[in-house]
């Protein structure tokens, strides 16, 4: 029996996981709501009809998170409190026996790339006309940007490409389209994403083309930023530092997980590169952009890692001193080659490791930002937090990074726009300025 009444043709979608999954919600939503869908993200007044849960299945975490949200909206349709329960993405596509045997209150799995068979489900059409638009789930001023799909990387851990499949770039000329499109809507910075950004192009330009894809969306009247996430290390397409260096709209940040600093670990994982080589890479990174913010990824506890192991990272990330650092524990992930390893270090071990590291990185975090005390940035401010206006400087990404807070009371700046400030004070992860 229904306990509420339920809005007709509304549709609450759920995302969970990374920027490529929100991604493909604001184009799923775009696509509803041109189907005349009442559409929201993450309602918060639950009183949609229809449920569409955007999964993710990278590691245990995630995929729990994902589980146990299908397993309370499948509860809630039980309820009488949703009507209808659909599930996609990553999760889904991995996993769609297996979830259809166990939840069966679901009424269609779908996969990463079953959108248009999601939309007939619905009774929608996939407009055709409608591709590149999206429905920002973000502030208005920034957008994620993907450029490709899938990945053709082997890394021993990494069940991407079972869930996305190979790498598949979108053709520039769709990519200018679209920044024209979010320009036009008040987009200022895109945040470019894909598995592997270096790969962009090999497949439809038969050869790396980031450099002057970047280029291209740099014309596009109204972006002001331009930030690159997720480069892989091996094969660096040095032209990409080049058109940072000699384009200002193109920030001097740059997204590149490393995964270890362990030249045998590195080996297991197939990364194609060891610890030497990329220590030498990042050198040569920050000697060409002089100031560059780099952000990279680490795991602990792969299969193998040894104390030794572990104090190679430790020590190559307190050389590195990277201005962003974030690190995972390693999931045993079925089907990936590192599978057939075994997942030999303790769930305790992996924690420890993985805390020593950002503790490490704490510190460097904190001498970093002493440094800046006294400079001045131009700062995009995103929101307001009770007594604070909050931004970032070209040196850090939403929800990751550090964030710049100037005090309500000291001064008046609009969201979504930039402004000049001095940094008077510094954290661990946070900048304080004044607005000059």
């Amino acid at each position: 029996m229904k306990t509420k009444t339920l809005k007709k043709n509304k549709v609450n979608v759920v995302t969970l996981g990374c920027s490529k999954n929100l991604f493909d919600s604001e184009v799923l939503m775009a696509q509803l709501k041109a189907n005349k869908f009442d559409v929201e993200h993450e309602s918060m007044s639950d009183d949609a009809e229809i449920v569409i849960i955007n999964t993710c299945g990278f590691i245990d975490n995630a995929k729990q998170e994902s589980i146990d949200t299908i397993l309370r909206y499948a509860q809630a349709k039980q309820e009488g409190a949703v009507d209808k329960v659909y599930v996609t993405g990553c999760l889904s596509e991995r996993y769609k026996d297996d979830l259809e045997a166990e939840i069966p209150e679901v009424d269609a799995f779908f996969g990463t790339r079953d959108l248009p068979r999601l939309l007939k489900t619905l009774k929608a059409d996939y407009k055709h006309e409608l591709v590149g638009e999206r429905l920002l789930t973000t502030p208005s001023h920034y957008a994620y940007f993907k450029i490709a799909e899938g990945c053709d990387r082997p890394c021993s851990f990494c069940a991407i490409p079972l869930m996305r499949g190979k790498h598949v770039s979108t053709p520039m000329e769709d990519l200018v389209n679209s920044a024209k499109s979010l320009a036009a809507q008040g987009v200022k910075e895109l945040m470019l994403i894909a598995q592997d950004l270096t790969y962009y192009g090999l497949d439809i330009y038969k050869k790396r083309n980031l450099a002057e894809l970047i280029e291209k969306l740099a014309e596009v009247e109204g972006i002001e930023w331009i930030r690159l996430h997720y480069a892989f290390p091996a094969g660096f397409p040095m032209d990409v530092l080049d058109v940072m260096n000699n384009n200002p709209k193109v920030v001097n940040y740059l997204d590149m997980p490393l995964q270890h600093g362990s030249s045998k670990i590195l080996k297991s994982m197939r990364r194609g590169i060891d610890r030497e080589k990329t220590e030498a890479l990042v050198n040569e990174i920050r000697a060409k952009v002089p100031g560059i913010a780099i952000r990279t990824t680490l795991i602990a506890g792969y299969p193998g890692e040894t104390e030794a192991d572990f104090q190679e990272m430790y020590d190559f990330v307190e050389r590195m001193r990277f201005e962003r650092l974030g690190i995972f524990t390693y999931s045993h992930e079925e089907n990936t080659h590192a599978y057939l390893l075994e997942d030999d270090v303790d769930e305790k071990t992996k924690k420890d490791r993985a805390d020593q590291i950002m503790e490490l990185q704490s510190g460097i975090s904190f001498e970093l930002n002493q440094q800046k005390i006294g400079k001045v940035y131009r700062v995009l401010f995103d929101r307001i937090e009770g007594d604070y206006f909050i931004g970032r400087s070209e040196f850090d990404s939403p929800e990751v990074d550090n964030e710049v807070l100037v005090k309500k009371s000291e001064g008046f700046v609009r969201i979504g726009d930039f402004a000049t400030v001095e940094i008077t004070s510094a954290d661990h992860y946070d900048l304080y300025g004044k607005l000059i």
